[in-house]
């Protein structure tokens, strides 16, 4: 079939016999579902959870009386001891969905941070990123920003979802300044969404679609190119002017 009658043929799909209007034909094929593999960055590496061996680094940079903001907006914690933690970090190693990964600085070999892989759903090639948990140490760095670039990367370009999710409660706007940056869009609140350590919780809903992220990976790579950065590590150009954000 020629380009043209190709496209005649999806516009006559988007109508049933009663020309309704239906959507636009897309590929009937799954996407694939998320593997542990690790994904090599320049600054950090994203890895498959591993307790034991990350334990000790993210209990130390994630807890403590001084960091129990970290997990205001996070289903779970703070976590007041070792064990208790750890626990929580083996049922996070155990499950499909989310499947969480860590993230390690390369130039310490230390585990900073995790997030996720979750609301996996190949037949419909979507996927979120979400139970983000950026350490101090992470926070605000090339590392942090390269390690969502990693995700969305593998979840296009290897994967072959469609949409990439971000989402978060309403109330944290630090989040959804994030979600802005990364070049994800505002899609709107979902209210009373969730109840969440017995409040009731707002979410707010970003995507990332196939057909936008071209642009969106060009302007993460060329944000992470080091000669964005002077010698003492300060941004030329921000990512947020690179995605059109004001």
């Amino acid at each position: 079939m020629t380009g043209e009658n190709l496209q005649r043929g999806r516009a006559r799909a988007m109508t049933d016999s009663s020309n309704l209007p239906i959507g636009p034909v897309t590929d009937p094929r799954p996407a694939k579902r998320p593997e542990r593999v690790v994904l090599h960055g320049r600054l950090v590496d994203v890895v498959p959870l591993d307790p034991q061996a990350h334990g000790e680094s993210l209990f130390e940079l994630t807890c403590g009386k001084d960091k129990e903001y970290l997990w205001t907006y996070l289903l779970r914690g703070p976590f007041a001891d070792r064990k208790e933690f750890d626990a929580y970090l083996r049922q996070l190693a155990a499950t499909e969905d989310p499947m969480c990964f860590a993230i390690v600085e390369r130039r310490s070999a230390r585990a900073v941070g995790w997030a996720s892989y979750m609301r996996i759903e190949p037949a419909h090639g979507v996927i979120e990123v979400g139970n983000v948990m950026f350490s101090p140490a992470l926070r605000r760095t090339a590392g942090a920003t390269e390690a969502i670039y990693l995700m969305a990367r593998n979840a296009f370009d290897v994967l072959g979802y469609r949409r990439f999710e971000w989402k978060c409660n309403a109330l944290n706007a630090a989040s959804r300044r994030a979600a802005l940056r990364f070049g994800f869009t505002f899609e709107g609140i979902f209210r009373q969404h969730m109840v969440v350590k017995g409040r009731s919780r707002d979410t707010a809903w970003f995507s990332m679609l196939d057909a936008e992220w071209p642009k969106r990976k060009e302007a993460f790579e060329t944000w992470l190119q080091p000669s964005n950065f002077d010698e003492e590590g300060r941004q030329k150009t921000s990512l947020s002017a690179l995605n059109g954000v004001g």
